[in-house]
């Protein structure tokens, strides 16, 4: 591998699931998440979950849930 080669990157399948769990960790949430490949989603949203604890995505209908204890 040369220097200009880089290594791939492995992808999530964006809008794959219907319901994404997220720690504390994970704040501030958006959808579609870091990993996901954003070339066939929608544009990048703001979730706000931390009074809820969950938040639905209004492009994909994802949910996003916030884990308990985290």
């Amino acid at each position: 591998m040369t220097s200009t080669q880089t290594k791939p990157v492995k992808l999530i399948p964006a809008n794959a699931q219907n319901r994404y769990e997220v720690s504390r960790t994970d704040l501030p949430v958006h959808c579609p998440m870091p990993g996901m490949s954003r070339w066939n989603s929608h544009p990048r949203v703001f979730l706000a979950l931390e009074e809820t604890g969950e938040a639905r995505c209004p492009y994909c209908g994802a949910m996003y849930v916030l884990k308990r204890g985290s």
